[in-house]
């Protein structure tokens, strides 16, 4: 019976922070993916657009008046950007081609597959969601650069609360149910409501925290929060 591959949206600010890109990360994260593979784990990696894709949308939003269309499809550009530069960090142990429609099952021998954003209205999560969909996946690992979901916004609310597990209905209470493009939120809003009709599973941590990371992708109790 074939392995069903683990889901992961890999946020674009993972790969490539503000800051510019950390080769000796990078490295570390390569490697830690080529350990779990040699494990024999399979993965989908969503990749996203970040800090990245929201540089463009803010430059748009300034020189002119670009409809949510607009800036989402410049947003799915810089997600196919990174997505390649991952396949690229891979190498042979990623699938040949840049996956963009999650409804479509790609029969690969490869261990990974890389996929970018997909079609407006929505982000990099909303696809992961329907590659769990199409892969018959009950899980989602979405590696993001906060720790926590928080009950309000820490950086505007001091007594901001973590919250190490949520049920799908009171974490939409938080994040809404409107896709805003470029909108930095622990989980797209639109992806939260298919997960939950679907009954998936998502983590999010942090994604540079590798250690964590290794745990959550083994099934081990990790420092994040589950939604479910």
């Amino acid at each position: 019976m074939a392995k069903k591959r683990i889901i992961i949206s890999l946020g674009g600010s993972i790969v490539i922070p503000k800051t510019g890109f950390d080769p000796a990360f990078l490295k570390s994260l390569k490697s830690l993916f080529v350990s779990e593979i040699k494990k024999g784990h399979q993965f989908i990696l969503i990749v996203g657009g970040g800090a990245t894709s929201r540089m463009y949308q803010d430059a748009l939003r300034a020189i002119g008046k670009p409809t949510n269309t607009d800036l989402d499809r410049i947003g799915i550009e810089t997600t196919k950007v990174n997505a390649m530069f991952v396949k690229l960090l891979l190498g042979d142990f990623a699938h040949k081609d840049i996956i963009s429609d999650p409804r479509k099952k790609v029969n690969s021998s490869k261990p990974v597959i890389i996929a970018s954003g997909w079609k407006p209205g929505n982000s990099t999560d909303f696809g992961a969601v329907n590659f769990a969909k199409t892969y018959g996946a009950s899980d989602v690992i979405n590696l993001s650069n906060i720790e926590y979901v928080y009950d309000k916004d820490p950086a505007k609310y001091k007594d901001a609360k973590i919250i190490e597990q949520i049920t799908w209905s009171d974490f939409r209470k938080i994040v809404g149910s409107v896709w805003d493009p470029g909108a930095n939120v622990p989980f797209d809003p639109i992806a939260s409501k298919m997960a939950e009709k679907l009954g998936l599973r998502v983590s999010i941590l942090r994604g540079t925290d590798l250690k964590e990371v290794q745990k959550a992708i083994g099934g081990k109790t990790f420092r994040g929060t589950v939604i479910y």
